[in-house]
């Protein structure tokens, strides 16, 4: 399946199970997230959304279930693993970053190690990605010269590396002091607006409600409610969902 087909799923998942001994993080999830759309995953502590967007790269692998990746379903130990790992970026909670290499080495190490990129060729490359989140005078410090907010520029920098086909971030701000939050949530903002792939695990109602195509809520490793912001947020149907975003 062509992602480039206006609504395309990207990835889906269906009936996705993930337990930890007696609890299932994952119960039973299906999902699509869409070519060109950004699916927000929305919910409290503990209620399953980064196990699940782990399950969708195989960083964690689930009990029971189906990945699909443009179309084709995905087995551990297989070329379609190895597929989507390599064309579906992931930005993480913590950044990540490889303490010794300077920062555009970070972004170049993949191109260069991964796809065999010349390293002319993947440090020019590196270097366009560093200017494209706002960090080009950075390139040459290393990771603990930055702030998180500038270590989470670069981490992303890094997943568009590899030229994904769909982005996951997994509470890309969580980590970072509330004034460092918006730089980061503004090269997302502009990612969404060139037709980025995204599902995004998030605490960030209102970047959810101004980028989102779709909103997942999820509570105890199921998914309660989704829909487009304007309803899931502002017009929830379900009673646990109004409570979340009473609070």
């Amino acid at each position: 399946m062509p992602p480039e087909r206006a609504n395309a799923a990207v990835i889906e998942a269906r009936s996705i199970v993930k337990r930890f001994g007696p609890v299932r993080a994952v119960d039973g999830i299906s999902l699509e997230i869409a070519a060109g759309r950004v699916t927000a995953i929305l919910g409290p502590s503990g209620s399953g959304k980064s196990t699940l967007l782990r399950c969708l790269n195989f960083m964690e692998i689930p009990d029971s279930g189906e990945v699909l990746f443009l179309g084709s379903p995905v087995r551990v130990r297989d070329r379609a693993l190895d597929g989507l790992r390599a064309r579906v970026g992931m930005v993480f909670q913590q950044f990540n970053l490889f303490p010794h290499l300077r920062v555009w080495e970070n972004v170049a190490l993949a191109p260069r190690v991964v796809r065999g990129a010349p390293s002319p060729v993947a440090r020019s490359f590196a270097l366009a990605l560093l200017d494209r989140v706002g960090l080009a005078d950075k390139a040459q410090a290393h990771p603990s010269e930055l702030s998180g907010g500038q270590q989470q520029r670069a981490a992303i920098a890094r997943a568009l590396a590899m030229e994904p086909v769909a982005l996951l971030f997994d509470e890309p701000t969580s980590a970072l002091d509330p004034e460092l939050r918006g730089e980061v949530l503004e090269v997302m903002r502009s990612l969404a607006a060139e037709g980025r792939t995204m599902a995004v695990v998030t605490h960030e109602v209102a970047f959810a409600r101004a980028v989102a195509h779709e909103v997942v809520f999820m509570d105890a490793g199921r998914v309660v409610e989704r829909g487009a912001p304007a309803q899931v947020i502002d017009a929830p149907a379900n009673e646990r969902t109004r409570r979340f975003f009473a609070s």
